[in-house]
């Protein structure tokens, strides 16, 4: 990577690239490994489910909404500057989310990570725009989407290793060690900003990120309250009106963080859009399957980790993959085949039952991975090269809001059906509701209370709802590929006739 600018050394542009991607790869595998790590902290801190999915909602939440207004920030208060604010709430976030006393706390500092995550991937990844030019910014982002897809891939493995070995604190701490480390490399950078910044978006971001914040405890506390509650329903007509709002006052906005205008370009609504569905067909997986594992199957968190390992190497490896396979084959093709691939491996999935070997999973998983890897390999690229090359950065930051808030809406969509599935099996139990959110928290020995028959009527209820959300996941792939196929079609170009030429007047 030579190509660097001249006011910027060797030495301190790969110092600047190290520092970016290693932290950039802590910030995938904070969601995944608080996964894994969710049923010994719901037994460690005697958690109810609800609070127990803000764990990973809260950080995926306002991971998603503050992205575009962090960006705004880093270009306004200088790009290090905002790394190093991101970097060092991060870290102390993940610090005292370790030594968390009690669940709210921990929900608490997972959302404000969150924040600190959004500001360091936006302002790291100006800071390596700003470092690079020419193929090594090429090759420069390459390498940080090889971390984040390696923090990804082994988040799963990791945490479930050292929360077997020493607690699920340790994942946290961890997470608050390797941010430190990153840290180190703040010195190298070259602080840069835009003159031209305008002020923060405020009034989109508040909308926005309120919207999501209601939709998400809507489907959170509505298993719980029930959906004709009147808390569920404001919830609901809050999300509404917000998002109403949000788009009126974007349109309205002389420089919107959000321009829904590119929306009406078929590619780009496409890109947005694939993301979301991959969100539901394998990031909620991410989340659902560690419980049930752990739950039904009694396998121990370190095991855990391992199986899911089938879910996440195959997004290491695919993209590079992918960028192979797309020298012969259009893009189009290859991003319906990964939602048919990740369709049929949830169908697969449904295979699973309590106590299954490990090995009759793998393959299903491994299907599921590689369809979300061969998508990850692709969509970075495709978002940015949808748009003109001045609307780049929007479209990378619009197509990053859609992934992780598609994300914070698949997972809470996914739990609220898996819970609501449970205790309408469990309906025939006394404290049905009760024991459902044990048995989904992953505490299904808990809920048994060593009754081994009563035990067997829990994990089989389990079971059949998690394969109705199988189902409903794999439908929502294979329904999404022929819309991905319409919207990504070319259009033929249209050819304008030219004018006959006038006849000659006679004289």
């Amino acid at each position: 990577m030579s190509a660097v600018p001249p006011t910027t050394s060797r030495a301190k542009a790969r110092l600047t690239l190290a520092a970016v991607c290693l932290a950039g790869a802590v910030l995938p595998a904070s969601l995944t490994g608080a996964s894994i790590a969710l049923p010994d902290i719901g037994r460690d801190l005697s958690a109810d489910l609800a609070p127990l999915q803000w764990v990973v909602n809260a950080y995926n939440l306002t991971f998603a909404s503050v992205m575009l207004a962090s960006g705004g920030l880093a270009d306004r208060l200088g790009r290090r500057r905002m790394f190093t604010i991101g970097t060092v709430l991060f870290a102390l976030c993940s610090f005292v989310s370790a030594f968390a006393g009690n669940i709210y706390l921990l929900d608490l500092a997972r959302g404000l990570a969150g924040v600190g995550a959004a500001a360091v991937l936006t302002a790291g990844s100006a800071l390596l725009a700003s470092t690079f030019s020419g193929p090594a910014l090429g090759k420069a982002f390459g390498l940080l989407g090889s971390c984040f897809g390696a923090g990804l891939a082994f988040g799963p493995s990791t945490a479930g290793f050292l929360s077997s070995a020493f607690g699920w604190q340790a994942v946290f701490i961890s997470h608050g060690v390797l941010t430190v480390v990153a840290m180190l490399g703040i010195g190298a950078m070259r602080e840069s900003s835009d003159p031209n910044a305008t002020k923060i978006d405020a009034a989109g971001t508040t909308t926005f990120t309120a919207g999501l914040f209601c939709l998400a405890l809507a489907f959170v506390e509505g298993p719980q309250r029930g959906w004709g509650d009147g808390l569920v329903l404001a919830l609901l007509a809050g999300f509404a009106a917000l998002m109403i709002a949000f788009v009126v006052v974007e349109k309205r906005h002389e420089r919107p963080m959000f321009d829904l205008g590119l929306f009406t370009q078929r590619r780009f609504l496409a890109i947005c859009y694939l993301p979301v569905v991959v969100a539901f067909g394998f990031v909620c997986l991410l989340v659902l399957l560690p419980s049930y594992f752990v739950s039904a199957s009694g396998l121990s968190i370190g095991r855990v980790g391992l199986v899911m390992m089938a879910l996440t190497v195959p997004v290491l490896i695919f993209p590079a993959i992918a960028g192979a396979l797309s020298k012969r084959f259009s893009i189009r093709s290859l991003l319906v085949a990964s939602l048919l691939l990740i369709a049929a491996g949830g169908a697969w999935l449904t295979v699973i039952e309590p106590g299954i070997a490990v090995l009759a999973v793998v393959g299903p998983l491994l299907l599921i991975g590689s369809g979300m890897g061969i998508s990850a390999g692709l969509l970075d690229a495709a978002a940015v090269s949808s748009v003109e090359p001045e609307r780049a950065g929007m479209a990378a930051g619009m197509f990053n809001t859609m992934r992780l808030a598609g994300e914070t809406v698949a997972i809470v969509t996914m739990s609220a059906l898996l819970l609501g599935l449970t205790q309408s099996r469990l309906a025939s139990a006394p404290n049905a509701d009760e024991l459902a959110n044990k048995v989904v928290g992953g505490d299904l020995a808990g809920a048994a209370g060593g009754n081994e028959a009563f035990a067997t009527f829990l994990a089989n209820g389990y079971t059949g709802a998690l394969h109705v959300v199988l189902w409903v996941v794999a439908g929502i792939c294979l329904l999404s590929a022929p819309v991905i196929a319409v919207l990504l079609a070319e259009r033929p170009a249209v050819v304008t006739p030219e004018p006959a030429p006038e006849p000659a007047l006679s004289r």
